[in-house]
C-alpha cells in the first residue's frame, strides 16, 4: 500500500523542481516507490570539497530533498506544508566520482511531524552517509506565522 497522498511521476517531480537548489547540484528524483522516494546526484565538480571528495553538505542537501519531499508527497498540500526541524547525518565513506544514491522511507508519518530515515549509498552499494530528517506539518492557513 501506497504511502503517497495522491499520485505523482517522477518526471513532474524533475519537472517541478527544475529551478531550485536541487538542479543546480544535479539532484534527480529517479524512483518513486509505495515508501520510499529514490533520488541521484553525481559526485563532480559541483558536490565536491576542495580535497576532491563528496563535500558532506551536498550528503545533505540530498538527504534533506528527498525527506522533505517525500512529506511534502505524503500530505493534502492544500491544507497542509512541511518544513525541515532537524537533520543530522553520519558519514561513513568517501567518494570522490560518480553517482550517489539516496533512498528515503518513513520511520513515522505523524499529524504533526514526520521523521524520515535516508541512506545514501555508490555504485557498489556501499554506504556513504546515513541521514535523519524530521519535518514539521504546517497548516497552510498558519504558515506564515508558524515559521
Amino acid at each position: 500500500m501506497s504511502i503517497w497522498f495522491q499520485p505523482v511521476t517522477v518526471a513532474q517531480l524533475n519537472k517541478d523542481f527544475d529551478s531550485a537548489m536541487i538542479h543546480h547540484l544535479g539532484i534527480q528524483i529517479s524512483q518513486i516507490q509505495d515508501n520510499a522516494l529514490i533520488g541521484t546526484m553525481p559526485v563532480d565538480e559541483r558536490t565536491r570539497q576542495p580535497f576532491g571528495l563528496l563535500h558532506g553538505g551536498a550528503s545533505m542537501v540530498l538527504a534533506e530533498t528527498l525527506g522533505s519531499l517525500g512529506s511534502y508527497l505524503c500530505v493534502d498540500s492544500n491544507r497542509f506544508y512541511p518544513a525541515g526541524q532537524s537533520i543530522y547525518g553520519n558519514h561513513i565513506k568517501s567518494i570522490a566520482e560518480g553517482i550517489v544514491t539516496g533512498t528515503a522511507k518513513p520511520v513515522h508519518l505523524g499529524g504533526k511531524s514526520h521523521l524520515w530515515q535516508i541512506e545514501i549509498r555508490d555504485n557498489q552499494e556501499a554506504l556513504i552517509c546515513t541521514a535523519q530528517l524530521t519535518t514539521r506539518i504546517l497548516t497552510q492557513d498558519n504558515l506564515k506565522t508558524q515559521l
